[in-house]
């Protein structure tokens, strides 16, 4: 006697690749705070040689400094970046998608709130030097520039891509997309106000925030569509 098949609704889904690439943002993220938290002695090391390399040259570029804080406290700014988003959601709500603009709401929201909780929870000091060439506030582990960068970069681009953008279009922003991420994270370095592991960790939880995310409201949105069929 033959078993009868499995209706749809209980059919064993493997997870996306946006759960995979947030669960390995999200590992990644985890063991480089625990060295963070710990001193590891060879991340401390590493830390220190990169900045102080970064920074000896620095002292001796004042144009050079004069761009990178430009891009990081005007075009890259966490500021900047949350007013796109903030565009995004007035013209999702204004269309209807209610749903969508109240996820790129709250995961920005989630991703200030986060940040800014490790911060205080990690309590980790900013590179102090003799003659900086530039300052900030707040504990420095991890970068709220590189994470807010991650995350709203990460989510506008879920959006041209489900909303079926051109080519063009996608390339053109995943293009962008890449040099602000990439491009604020080394201002963030070059000007001596983070380690390089605060980027990094910034990167990896924003990249963790957004691939979980968008894949949550991508699971909603498939059960919602199935129940209406």
């Amino acid at each position: 006697m033959h078993s009868p098949p499995l209706s749809p609704a209980r059919h064993i889904r493997s997870p996306s690749p946006a759960v995979w690439a947030g669960a390995v943002c999200g590992a990644l993220a985890m063991l480089l705070l625990v060295l963070t938290v710990v001193r590891w002695s060879p991340l401390m090391r590493l830390d220190r040689a990169i900045a102080e390399a970064l920074h000896r040259r620095a002292v001796t570029e004042p144009g050079l400094v004069h761009v990178n804080r430009v891009l990081t406290d005007w075009v890259w700014d966490p500021w900047t970046m949350r007013a796109l988003i903030a565009v995004a959601v007035v013209v999702l709500w204004r269309r209807g998608a209610r749903g969508l603009a109240a996820l790129l709401g709250v995961t920005t929201l989630v991703s200030s709130l986060l940040q800014q909780g490790i911060k205080a929870a990690v309590g980790r000091e900013r590179p102090r030097w003799p003659d900086p060439v530039d300052s900030a506030h707040y504990a420095a582990f991890p970068s709220g520039h590189a994470m807010t960068a991650v995350v709203s970069c990460g989510l506008l681009l879920w959006l041209l891509y489900r909303y079926g953008a051109r080519p063009w279009l996608r390339r053109t922003a995943l293009a962008a997309a890449g040099v602000s991420v990439l491009g604020v994270g080394l201002t963030r370095l070059y000007l001596g106000v983070h380690w390089p592991s605060d980027v990094l960790g910034g990167w990896l939880l924003g990249g963790a925030l957004a691939a979980f995310a968008t894949a949550g409201y991508d699971h909603y949105d498939a059960r919602r569509r199935g129940d209406r069929d």
